[in-house]
């Protein structure tokens, strides 16, 4: 089994940043994405950001130009650092393994961070 566990989310007023954290740790597989999504109230779960195990990265057109993700795969983390942070980015933060095996993928979500952005 994999356990993910998120941490960096908090209350930011709007135009601030923050760092998102997400250790992974139990049995992972060898080939295996990392991400980040979010769910505002009320609406559905959007990927926000993802960093493959080849190394691709990808974002929602929502944070492209104003968000990192980058990962540490000796520890078995990934992080997602935000800019200019406005309002609409409020939600909750959930972490995202999903593991790449020959007998199928498999996806592991943390319980989620909530990020606040409000004056």
């Amino acid at each position: 089994q994999v356990q993910l566990v998120e941490s960096g989310g908090g209350l930011v007023q709007p135009g601030g940043s923050l760092r998102l954290s997400c250790a992974a740790s139990g049995s992972i597989y060898e080939l295996y994405d990392m991400g980040w999504y979010r769910q505002a109230p009320g609406k559905e779960r959007e990927l926000v950001a993802v960093f493959d195990h080849g190394g691709y990265r990808d974002y929602a057109e929502s944070v492209k130009g104003r968000s990192t993700i980058s990962r540490d795969n000796a520890k078995n983390t990934v992080y997602l650092d935000i800019n200019r942070l406005q309002p609409e980015d409020t939600a909750v933060y959930y972490c995202n393994l999903k593991e790449r095996t020959s007998w199928g993928t498999f996806d592991y979500w943390g319980r989620g961070t909530q990020v606040t952005v409000s004056s």
